[in-house]
């Protein structure tokens, strides 16, 4: 099986995106494992095949690492969003795109070049009820803020949320070199969380300022996440650690997050990048 893909990235959160219209390829685990393997493939967070759909212009088939599927993501959207318009599969700059995690209208901003280079998702209303998580914490109160989570000694101050994906989203007072990242995997498959969980470790520098590491379920530390960096602004806005809009600065680069509260949807801007692309042989 042939491949023509596109090397992208959004602040250093990086894909392998493809298109297949015809929904003809289905990629295994072991074959997506592979072309994300930075030494024997390509070497990305995930696999992005951008498929045709019947309710929005087109629809996001995001693949983590591991082989595991994602519901949404916020760098990968804005990365589809550029292939599709500079591939010439779409001339709109404002277009309904599909994921797991429901129907996102993009933006999209041109460079002096013509091409795409940055990106406006709507990524919708945060999602607060347990049960849509989806969590088995039985809080009092709803959002769930600050709740208690330990894990291997020490105790997290964690407040929970999904972003179409589900996000636990931890304020330190430690700087980003040394907020504590290796207790992600542990915090990922907690019993509390039933089908996984992203994690964000934050560091507030100001009222309009986060400092953000992540780890990513189904693919470990990455560069950066879109849906966590939303995550981490609804939980210091409503936490009063922050006010929108909101710049969150990722070991990749920052994304802008504004969200007005309530019944707002949250709305995101970054950059899009193509590194490059090629022909790929998968087995």
């Amino acid at each position: 099986m042939r491949i023509e893909f596109s090397k992208m990235h959004g602040v250093m959160n990086d894909f392998v995106v493809f298109h297949d219209l015809k929904d003809a390829v289905k990629l295994t685990p072991e074959q997506v494992g592979f072309i994300c393997d930075r030494r024997r493939g390509i070497g990305g967070d995930g696999v992005i095949v951008v498929r045709s759909s019947n309710k929005a212009d087109f629809f996001m088939d995001y693949i983590n690492s591991d082989g595991s599927y994602a519901e949404m993501c916020g760098n990968g959207i804005r990365c589809l969003a550029k292939y599709v318009y500079d591939k010439g599969l779409t001339t709109r700059t404002s277009l309904p795109v599909e994921t797991r995690a429901g129907v996102k209208v993009v933006e999209l901003k041109m460079g002096d070049s013509g091409k795409v280079e940055h990106v406006s998702v709507d990524m919708g209303r945060p999602i607060f009820e347990p049960d849509r998580i989806p969590t088995t914490i039985q809080a009092e109160r709803v959002p769930i803020l600050d709740y208690p989570v330990g894990v291997l000694g020490r105790e997290f101050q964690c407040s929970v949320l999904s972003m179409g994906n589900p996000h636990c989203v931890i304020f330190t007072d430690e700087s980003l070199a040394d907020m504590p990242i290796t207790y992600g995997p542990t915090l990922e498959t907690h019993p509390f969380f039933p089908a996984k969980i992203n994690v964000e470790f934050i560091h507030a520098t100001s009222d309009h300022f986060l400092d953000m590491r992540v780890w990513e379920r189904g693919s470990g530390e990455t560069f950066a996440c879109g849906t966590g960096a939303c995550a981490a602004a609804v939980a210091g806005i409503l936490k009063g650690a922050v006010r929108s809009p909101v710049d969150v600065k990722l070991l990749g680069g920052t994304l802008h997050i504004a969200w007005n509260g309530a019944n707002s949807s949250v709305l995101m801007t970054g950059p899009a990048i193509e590194v490059f692309s090629g022909t790929l042989e998968v087995f």
